[in-house]
Order: structure tokens, then sequence, then C-alpha cells
């Protein structure tokens, strides 16, 4: 059934409004997924925070153009989703989800297309690459443990030495 114009405007406006407000977007082409495998998907999304759209290329467009975004580069082929940060602040997450979702189900199923990161349109090979980041939980855990090892070597080496002097 065809969508009447007001229709098409309140999802326009729906995807403009996801863009506009969250860190970063991903485009996403989506072919095969079964309906269970999008429910768990949907899901795992809305437990990290994260919104996921389905929308007609054309209304896609538009929305890019209304925000400005050169978007004539990027091949949107087949059917096109968006995901979206909506609570969550870790830039990467979005495209990182997609990614891992991807990995599992394979690569004809769900592929990056492109997106929006840090407010500018990057390529899929670029978007590709920020999903690969580690989340921004693991890169603090990855500090913290650098910072700490070489105190942590240090205490170990002093109380070797102790237990040298002691014996």
């Amino acid at each position: 059934m065809a969508k009447t114009r007001d229709q098409k405007k309140e999802i326009i406006d729906q995807v403009e409004g996801a863009i506009k407000s969250a860190a970063s977007s991903v485009f996403v082409h989506f072919k095969g997924v079964t309906v269970a495998q999008e429910s768990k998907m949907r899901r795992a999304f809305r437990a990290d925070g994260l919104g996921y759209t389905v929308a007609k290329k054309t209304l896609i467009r538009r929305a890019l153009d209304n925000l400005g975004h050169d978007h004539q580069n990027v091949p949107m082929d087949g059917e096109v989703a968006v995901a979206y940060n909506t609570t969550s602040t870790d830039s990467t997450l979005p495209a990182n989800r997609i990614h891992s979702f991807g990995k599992e189900w394979g690569p004809e199923k769900l592929v990056i297309l492109g997106g929006i990161f840090d407010g500018k349109f990057v390529d899929a090979a670029a978007m590709q690459e920020i999903a690969t980041i580690p989340s921004l939980d693991v890169l603090r855990g990855k500090l913290v443990n650098l910072i700490n090892s070489p105190l942590t070597r240090l205490a170990m080496v002093i109380d070797q030495r102790a237990q040298k002097m002691s014996a």
C-alpha cells in the first residue's frame, strides 16, 4: 500500500531527527535477514541505547539532503536501514554492533554502506574501520591497565626484594 504525502513527511522527519541528534549513524544494507534475527538485533540495540529504522531509500536521501549531507557516492542498493545512537554517547557503538551482527550472520545479510560520524559523511571503508574500534569502556579499561601495569610490576619487585632480604 502506497504511503501518503503526510506519512512520507513523517518518516523523513523521523530519519532526519535521528541522524541530527545521534553522535553517529550507520547506513546498512540488509538482505535475507529473518524476522527472528531482526527482532534479536532490535532488542540488543534497545538495550545498548541504539535505534534502528528501516525506510525507503528516497526518503533517507531526502532526509540527508535536508541536513545538507552529500550522499551521492554512497551506493544505496536494495533494502536500507539506519542504525543510530539514541541514548548512548559512544560514537562507535552503532557501527560496532552492525559489524558484529554482520560477522555473526554473514556479509551477504548485513553490509555497512557508509554513515555519518562526528557530523561528517563517511564512506563504507571508513565506517568499517570505525566499526572495528573497541568500545569506549574497553578503551578506558586498556588505558587503566596500561597506567597500572608499571606500578604493579614495581610492587612485585619490591615484594620479591623484601622476601629475599628477610630470608
